[in-house]
């Protein structure tokens, strides 16, 4: 394993940390990789359900673990100017928990970021998911300069809905979306630069805790070229 401080210069994606009280937001290495993988096994949704367009949760422990494994390898070298996929552990108390990701595309010119996350079953229910998307948009918007963050879920899929009006994102619409063979409504929700710097005492109220972001600076030279101010 790369010497911490090495690997941050030369990928300083894998520097990048969100903390507020017992939660966290951090690169994903091997060690807490093997943890997810396993905790995704263990299941995130109910069997009957498919919260994802691509069913990669359903199927054996192993296989669902498989899943995580290929996904987050092959999500690391995408941090480039035309498209980054930022995927993060979410820690709670230390112990992995779920993904928090953010992807963008053109992010030079459209400064708009993508939301979407997981949360292992066992972990749902405590405000967990809600804490840990307004910390992502705090890295967002407070951290990468995003001009705006979207996010969206299937209609059938009441938690995540949920949590995206609780954070105060604004209904976009929705599209048909082909699931199992099936066209199902998926929402979509957007949250502005303005809207979210409104929203400021609310979101400390979810929270609880102050938020610390570290690492967002080297971070946009990698996905910009240069540091700007924002």
């Amino acid at each position: 394993m790369p010497h911490p401080e090495l690997l941050a210069r030369l990928w300083p994606a894998s520097a990048l940390r969100v903390t507020s009280g017992d939660l966290e937001l951090r690169w994903i290495d091997d060690e807490i990789l093997v943890e997810l993988a396993e905790l995704a096994g263990r299941g995130i949704h109910d069997p009957a359900d498919m919260p994802f367009e691509h069913p990669w949760s359903r199927g054996t422990a192993d296989e669902v673990g498989r899943s995580v494994l290929t996904y987050q390898w092959s999500a690391r070298t995408q941090v480039t100017r035309d498209r980054f996929a930022l995927e993060l552990a979410v820690l709670h108390d230390g112990r992995p928990v779920g993904i928090q990701g953010l992807t963008a595309r053109d992010w030079p010119v459209l400064r708009s970021v993508q939301t979407g996350s997981w949360l292992g079953r066992e972990h749902q229910g405590r405000g967990i998911g809600t804490r840990m998307r307004v910390m992502a948009l705090h890295l967002a918007f407070d951290g990468l300069g995003a001009d705006e963050a979207t996010s969206g879920a299937f209609a059938d899929n009441p938690a995540s809905n949920a949590v995206s009006r609780r954070v105060g994102y604004q209904p976009d619409g929705a599209v048909r979306v082909a699931r199992d063979g099936v066209a199902v409504a998926h929402n979509r929700y957007v949250m502005s630069r303005e809207r979210w710097a409104s929203l400021r005492s609310e979101h400390a109220a979810l929270l609880g805790a102050p938020v610390a972001v570290t690492g967002a600076r080297s971070f946009r030279t990698q996905i910009e070229g240069a540091t700007t101010e924002r």
